[in-house]
């Protein structure tokens, strides 16, 4: 019977941690749209891993690095009008284990002229107990 209420609260305890772990990647999600609405590139940059190895691919192809990836973004949202309002549509977030994640989304902006959206692909690394994203797929 012990054993049964061990593993019990073993696996009551990795669901628990599962849960938060998935609720800490949302919440990336949610500061990063709350910085973009802000206009705050940079803001928004800080839950990228800042890394030559981060991944961006969008419409021109791929992108490497954390400062390039940060120069595209600012070349293509020069200021606050062209960023507009973002809003996210989080499909899944699915955990790769302790320090990786999958997570499938759609993404709009709501801007004066227009309202440009896509669907996003993200890889999410835990990197010194703090959820990062990898790679970007976004389209």
């Amino acid at each position: 019977m012990r054993k049964i209420l061990l593993t019990a609260l073993l696996f009551t305890l990795c669901n628990i941690a599962l849960a938060q772990d998935v609720e800490a990647i949302k919440d990336v999600l949610n500061k990063q749209r709350t910085a973009w609405n802000n206009g705050d590139i940079e803001g928004y940059m800080q839950y990228y891993w800042k890394s030559d190895s981060l991944l961006f691919v969008g419409k021109r192809g791929p992108t490497y690095g954390w400062q390039n990836t940060l120069n595209n973004y600012k070349k293509g949202y020069p200021d606050k009008a062209a960023m507009g309002i973002l809003s996210f549509n989080i499909i899944k977030v699915e955990l790769l284990g302790n320090n990786n994640a999958f997570v499938l989304g759609g993404w709009q902006l709501q801007r004066d002229t227009d309202k440009p959206g896509g669907y996003f692909t993200l890889w999410f690394r835990k990197i010194d107990g703090q959820w990062k994203i990898a790679a970007d797929h976004s389209s």
